[in-house]
């Protein structure tokens, strides 16, 4: 690998403490770029190595035009995004005059109103996992916690049985950038996960630090099993909308802004850094809004 490249991983993971999504994605970005370089601009090479001084934006340009039929415009974004990253980072360490990056406009992402559940259907989704034994009560515990806390998949899987505190009823989580915030757990995914802890007091492993959400070989449980479990509940609740754990967050999130919840704090709850990203949520505010124009105003 490049030796840029490899420090700007090292960045990632140790300064920067990127998730591991972002550290995958950032990382493919760039030796697609590379890839796209080889084939198209030989000129910025040294060997095996890129002379990063000699991409300009032009460059940059004609690899997200090469890029534009087979991928979607939030793809192409976080591609810049990386590019523009890493080019900061070169500048920082030195290696580098300018960011030819921050001269390419950024693609235009449509925003969409994140997809949400009814309190109906969150109902009939919740009452889909039976019995006592120990999955039906893992599964029922994963979901009403993601629903009652808004946690992101990966938040989730990454619990220890010391970061939960059920007489209180708060959890906390390491989210993003290893950043820690305190959550509120409700009366019924208190329940759910009282009843799935119990069912587990017969274990002989010991240690606080255990995996809170275990899988059947009694590892820590992962984030694409916890997308197959609620996969599964989706096909037998019979709702059409494609429920993902992500979509159990945004229900949590809608649910309290529609409640009347205040948007800072929501924005805490969720873990995002810029409040502009819960601003998505305000599609819940607006159509209250409306129904209360509508019923109030004499010529509405």
């Amino acid at each position: 690998m490049d030796a840029k490249l490899k420090r700007f991983e090292e960045y990632l993971q140790t300064e920067k403490r990127s998730s591991l999504y972002t550290l995958k994605n950032y990382m493919g970005d760039l030796r697609q770029f590379v890839a796209y370089l080889e084939k198209q601009a030989r000129h910025c090479l040294q060997g095996e190595n890129v002379d990063w001084q000699k991409v300009d934006p032009t460059l940059i340009r004609g690899f997200l035009s090469y890029l534009y039929k087979g991928h979607g415009a939030a793809t192409m974004a976080r591609k810049l995004a990386a590019l523009r990253s890493f080019f900061d980072f070169c500048r920082r360490q030195g290696a580098q005059e300018e960011n030819p990056a921050k001269e390419v406009a950024t693609p235009k992402v449509v925003k969409k109103v994140p997809k949400f559940l009814t309190l109906e259907e969150v109902n009939r989704l919740m009452a889909l996992p039976q019995g006592n034994g120990e999955y039906g009560l893992r599964d029922k515990a994963v979901l009403e916690l993601l629903y009652a806390s808004g946690l992101r998949v990966s938040e989730l899987t990454g619990l220890n049985c010391d970061q939960l505190d059920l007489q209180n009823g708060l959890v906390r989580v390491l989210g993003k950038g290893k950043k820690e915030r305190i959550v509120p757990v409700g009366k019924m995914a208190r329940k759910a996960l009282g009843a799935y802890l119990e069912q587990r007091a017969q274990e002989k492993t010991d240690g606080s630090k255990k995996p809170l959400f275990l899988n059947k070989g009694h590892g820590r449980l992962s984030v694409r099993s916890v997308e197959r479990v609620i996969d599964k509940y989706w096909k037998l609740s019979g709702i059409e909308k494609h429920i993902t754990p992500h979509v159990l967050r945004h229900t949590f999130a809608t649910h309290l802004l529609g409640n009347g919840a205040d948007m800072r704090g929501v924005q805490e709850l969720l873990g995002h850094t810029s409040l502009s990203t819960t601003q998505r949520y305000t599609h819940v505010e607006l159509d209250k809004l409306m129904e209360v124009y509508d019923k109030a105003h004499p010529k509405a």
